[in-house]
């Protein structure tokens, strides 16, 4: 069941308002916006913002603060997830239950969509109401976290790992990078916002978030194994079509189940050692667990 309909519907409404207010500097609609607002508007568990919101609700940062870095992480993930599509990269047809970018409207504009989508963040993140020395280390952590040592290197790997065998080791440092590095950046970007941690507990966090990252793939993992098209909104099967690296594929399903099980107890465990009453990060981290798509 869904519990966070309330905090999809706001960053959805968040993400349109700012669209909205873009579309103002030009006179008439265009290719590139409706590109623009097909893929980030698609719908999509929102876990990211999830993410920031519930950490925003345990330290007590007003979400009307929170917002921004949501949607800047949403943005980034949306630019993330047109390129990932791309037939240069893992050539995927659908998304989210509808044809992918480059599908719908072709390649080119799809990739224009995935560079404004992620020039967009940063101006949605520098607009955050809070300190400027906050903002600057707001960009620098969202900065980090979706290039070279991040996101983008983490999938320059995992296309590099695919048709060939690699450890767990090698698998987890992919994704700590490609899929971790953005949900480390959801909480980090928020302590960083609160004055009231000490640097035990701003570690702890950023330790909770990095098993959370760990949890959430090898989830997505299983799902792709034993989930279907139409549940999914993706092509089932792909990492095995694609001959990837997976934590079923190297652990056996039932031990991917349990490592995720391990990873989600240890992330839950760093949100003790906070002594911070973190009941909506503990329920967001079980929801992830028990997700079916």
């Amino acid at each position: 069941m869904n519990q966070y309909p309330h905090l999809q519907s706001r960053i959805d409404t968040f993400l349109s308002y700012f669209l909205d207010q873009q579309k103002k500097d030009l006179s008439e609609s265009n290719r590139l916006q409706d590109a623009i607002r097909y893929a980030l508007l698609a719908g999509g568990k929102r876990i990211r913002p999830l993410l920031v919101y519930a950490t925003a609700d345990s330290l007590s940062i007003h979400i009307d603060k929170a917002d921004y870095p949501a949607a800047a992480i949403e943005m980034i993930h949306a630019y993330s997830l047109i390129h990932d599509d791309l037939p240069a990269m893992d050539n995927d047809d659908l998304r989210r239950g509808q044809p992918t970018c480059h599908i719908e409207y072709d390649e080119a504009t799809a990739i224009l969509a995935g560079d404004a989508l992620q020039a967009m963040a940063f101006n949605v993140l520098s607009q955050t109401p809070t300190e400027a020395t906050k903002v600057v280390k707001l960009l620098n952590n969202l900065a980090n976290a979706c290039g070279l040592h991040g996101m983008a290197g983490g999938q320059s790997l995992d296309l590099q790992a695919e048709n060939k065998t690699i450890n767990l080791d090698q698998l987890e440092a992919i994704h700590s990078a490609k899929t971790g590095a953005l949900l480390v950046a959801c909480v980090t970007m928020i302590t960083t916002l609160c004055d009231d941690l000490d640097s035990r507990q701003i570690q702890a966090y950023a330790q909770f978030a990095h098993h959370f990252g760990i949890a959430f793939q090898i989830v997505d993992d299983i799902l792709d194994v034993i989930g279907d098209t139409e549940q999914l909104g993706k092509r089932a099967g792909s990492d095995q079509h694609r001959h990837k690296s997976t934590y079923p594929s190297l652990l056996g399903l039932e031990q991917a189940q349990k490592k995720a099980r391990h990873h989600i107890d240890t992330a839950k465990q760093f949100l003790l050692e906070t002594n911070i009453d973190n009941q909506s990060l503990l329920t967001l981290t079980d929801f992830i667990l028990n997700r079916s798509h």
